[in-house]
C-alpha cells in the first residue's frame, strides 16, 4: 500500500479515539531508510495514548497488517508503532512538545489532518 494512503488511514483511526493535532511527515525524500512517513498525534491523558495506540494496532491487525515493533506502553507518554514504511507516534501533549519531532524532521513535507470538531 502507498505509504501516504496508509498514513491517512491511520490518521482516521486516531481521530476515532479523539487524537488531535495529527500530522503526517512525508520522509520519503529525506530519511535514508528509517521510514517513508511518520504519523504524529497528541492525546490529553495516558489512558488516551493507550486507547489510540490500541485502536490503530487492533484495527490494522484485523486487516492483516501486523505491527513490527511497539514501544512505550510502560510509561504511556509516547507510544511508537512501527509498520516498516510508516511509524506511528502517539504522544501525551507534554512529551510531544519536549521531543518536537516536527522540528527535528523540519525538512519533511508536513500534511496536517483536520481535527474533528
Amino acid at each position: 500500500m502507498d505509504p501516504l494512503k496508509f498514513s491517512k488511514m491511520i490518521a482516521e483511526l486516531i481521530k476515532s479515539k479523539k487524537g488531535y493535532d495529527i500530522k503526517i511527515l512525508d520522509l520519503r525524500k529525506l530519511s535514508g531508510g528509517i521510514a517513508d512517513c511518520f504519523v504524529v498525534c497528541s492525546a490529553a491523558a495516558d489512558k488516551q495514548v493507550k486507547a489510540i495506540a490500541d485502536e490503530v494496532d487492533v484495527e490494522l491487525d484485523k486487516q492483516g497488517i501486523r505491527c513490527f515493533h511497539k514501544e512505550g506502553y510502560e510509561t504511556l507518554n509516547w507510544i511508537i508503532l512501527d509498520y516498516f514504511d510508516v511509524v506511528v507516534h502517539v504522544f501525551r501533549a507534554e512529551a510531544r512538545n519536549y521531543y518536537n519531532l516536527e522540528k527535528l524532521w523540519g525538512d519533511a513535507k508536513i500534511i496536517k489532518i483536520a481535527d474533528d470538531e
